[in-house]
């Protein structure tokens, strides 16, 4: 072989190389989170853990990202003083937010700040996790009265709770978190550690993937309780229990999905629609996305007709807009869409 062959055939294995090298790296930054088909047996895995990166150093800003991972996986004990029940972040952003079709956070952070309808306003990422603390960890718990209000309506399917935790009484409205607080801050770092190396502005191709389509949605009148009731019954109670609480599984249990100790009535799980579109695509854990459109919407209708927490300040939401037809839990003269 000639030296100038032998430099050919180098040369070309080197760019074969990078170049498979280069598409490797392109598969791995289309999809860096867990399957959406994925079992179960995936429910331990963590692709990017802060508290297992080396890289991480000591600063501020690492012991924040460190500690909002904390409070990602284990809500009411890390940041006990923002939980009124017993869900976790974790519970509802499987694989601590970096599984497919299961409200991924991986590159979300440079969306911010975005319109946000049902506050009517831009919001920060710091906004958000206030939110998400107000309502799916339901902070507003601890400023609930003994006994919550009755059923919102008597023919739309949604109760309310029947009885608060007495150590979630007295609290006063300085107490709720804001943007400043540590755990909003460590949250917040945590999902910008998670966006590290996204584009800023660019919404990640995985993320609003966990809605059922339009077309597929249900009219909620045709919303039927007892079927869904019957499905949760059959294919959700080995892992959540009859009575919703949940079922120890190892270190983990899965979040309550009803009572005092669950979501507020106007967190978004608290949406027919929103979901029924979790539940469609990442239960049952053991067959995710094995349940139809249909029953899917009717496991959802049935979850959100039990008792749960009350929010206080439903009259702050949808200022000025159409309150989602699914938001069954708003009182309002105002008009849905």
């Amino acid at each position: 072989m000639t030296r100038r062959c032998f430099r050919s055939l180098v040369c070309g294995l080197l760019a074969l190389s990078l170049g498979a090298a280069g598409c490797s790296r392109l598969r791995r930054e289309a999809s860096p989170l867990i399957p959406s088909t994925a079992t179960m047996v995936t429910a331990w895995q963590v692709p990017q853990n802060p508290l297992e990166d080396k890289s991480l150093d000591n600063s501020v800003l690492g012991e924040q990202i460190r500690s909002g991972y904390r409070i990602f996986t284990n809500t009411p004990r890390e940041a006990s003083r923002f939980s009124g029940g017993q869900v976790s972040c974790a519970n509802c952003h499987l694989n601590v937010g970096q599984r497919e079709r299961a409200l991924p956070l991986v590159g979300v952070a440079g969306m911010f700040p975005e319109y946000n309808n049902r506050a009517a306003r831009l919001i920060s990422l710091a906004d958000r996790v206030v939110d998400c603390f107000l309502r799916s960890e339901n902070a507003t718990g601890r400023l609930a009265p003994a006994r919550p209000p009755g059923p919102v309506s008597d023919t739309d399917g949604a109760g309310s709770a029947d009885a608060v935790p007495a150590s979630m009484h007295g609290g006063r409205a300085e107490d709720l978190p804001t943007p400043t607080s540590k755990e909003v801050l460590a949250v917040s770092a945590f999902v910008a550690w998670l966006s590290r190396g996204h584009a800023v502005g660019e919404n990640p191709s995985w993320r609003g993937r966990n809605a059922i389509a339009a077309d597929k949605l249900m009219p909620v009148a045709r919303l039927d309780i007892t079927r869904g009731e019957a499905v949760y019954l059959e294919r959700c109670q080995s892992c959540h229990g009859a009575d919703g609480q949940g079922v120890q599984i190892g270190d983990k249990r899965a979040g309550p999905l009803w009572g005092p100790d669950s979501w507020n009535d106007c967190a978004g799980a608290a949406r027919v629609y929103t979901l029924a579109g979790i539940i469609r695509y990442t239960m049952p854990y053991l067959d995710p996305g094995s349940l139809s459109d249909d029953d899917a919407q009717h496991v959802a209708a049935y979850i959100n007709s039990r008792p749960r927490p009350v929010y206080p300040f439903k009259d702050q939401d949808y200022i000025g807009g159409k309150v989602p037809v699914d938001a069954l839990y708003y009182r309002s003269p105002r008009k849905t869409n």
